[in-house]
């Protein structure tokens, strides 16, 4: 989920909205609400004790936060090449 809202989200927000600043937060808080639901989801499935678990109980899932924190960042990424290439369009634009 986290994933998805990435992709779908921070270049739009990046080339859309003309601050860096409101793009990265609208990112942020687009992305925090997705990593809360997944969180909680994986939570309650390991919880829930099924065939398959998301989470071992008793093993911290460092893979988890690891790989979370990369999405993270690279979604960070995206809204600049947004806003990167919304600019260089502005400047095209104009000349």
């Amino acid at each position: 989920m986290i994933a998805i809202v990435t992709v779908v989200l921070a270049f739009p927000f990046g080339y859309f909205l003309r601050s860096r600043l409101a793009a990265n937060t609208a990112y942020a808080i687009a992305y925090l609400w997705a990593f809360v639901f997944q969180s909680l989801y994986l939570l309650l499935d390991s919880l829930g004790g099924g065939k398959d678990p998301a989470f071992e109980a008793g093993e911290s899932p460092w893979s988890y936060g690891v790989v979370a924190l990369a999405i993270f960042l690279a979604g960070f990424a995206v809204v600049g090449l947004g806003h990167w290439v919304r600019v260089r369009r502005t400047v095209a634009a104009i000349a």
